[in-house]
């Protein structure tokens, strides 16, 4: 018997199926409508556009927008690039770490703490190369970040989100 993801992967994604370069769409559809591309989704799409597994899932891991499992509650990205660099960030990306409970120093494609309320994302270049280093909490962004900074930054954005739920 299907899963209830496979079944939602394949209403998703049949719409793309004859549309010529409509796998990236695809996908893209998938993943704004379930946060993310399940794996056992893989299959149904490479079935829909009549590849293998593994083209489907190259694709899937070749483009690090795409994820398949579900996506942390909050997303912390820190900036990667050259201006950031110079101003710290890597000592700002361990400290979000540690503090997150993120482990995995040096990992490309992020980390994610024990109980997935939180990720680790670094990026290259949020577009604030002239207030470094920078990073972003759930899609807002954030300049001239120190430490002490994040600290109540991540401290308030929670506060917000727990507010706004209650």
């Amino acid at each position: 018997m299907p899963s209830a993801h496979a079944a939602a992967v394949r209403r998703i994604a049949a719409p793309f199926q004859d549309m010529p370069g409509g796998l990236l769409p695809a996908l893209h559809a998938v993943q704004d409508t379930l946060g993310h591309v399940p794996r056992e989704g893989v299959p149904v799409v490479a079935d829909l556009f009549n590849l293998s597994r593994a083209e489907v899932h190259g694709v899937l891991t070749y483009y690090h927008h795409f994820r398949t499992e579900a996506p942390p509650r909050h997303v912390v990205q820190v900036c990667r690039a050259e201006s950031c660099q110079a101003m710290g960030a890597d000592a700002l990306m361990a400290h979000v770490q540690l503090t997150l409970g993120c482990g995995g120093h040096g990992q490309a494609h992020g980390t994610r703490s024990a109980d997935g309320r939180f990720g680790v994302e670094p990026v290259y270049c949020l577009g604030l190369c002239a207030s470094s280093p920078a990073l972003t909490v759930d899609g807002e962004p954030h300049a001239r970040m120190s430490p002490a900074r994040f600290d109540a930054v991540i401290a308030e954005h929670i506060a917000e989100q727990a507010e706004a739920q209650a």
